[in-house]
């Protein structure tokens, strides 16, 4: 496409993920993907972070946050989950 063919309205998804065992060890994975416009600008973005304990206790928290008029992302939805470990 070329630059007079360009509407601006073309969005890019991202994806980052990234993890590490803490001390206790716990293994945390956050994986965010972002949309972002044409410009550079990120108008959404989809962040789940996944916590396996080290008891097999599993944490997942989803936050999808989006633009608004402020310039600045809000949260517009958030779910948590917990999955115990059968092992007691």
């Amino acid at each position: 496409m070329s630059d007079s063919e360009n509407t601006g309205d073309e969005i890019e998804i991202v994806e980052v993920v990234t993890g590490a065992e803490d001390e206790d060890g716990n293994v945390v994975v956050d994986d965010l993907v972002a949309a972002v416009a044409a410009d550079g600008t990120v108008v959404a973005t989809d962040e789940t972070v996944t916590v396996v304990t080290a008891d097999g206790d599993v944490v997942v928290d989803e936050v999808l946050s989006v633009v608004g008029e402020d310039g600045e992302l809000h949260a517009v939805e958030e779910e948590l989950t917990v999955i115990e470990s059968d092992e007691a």
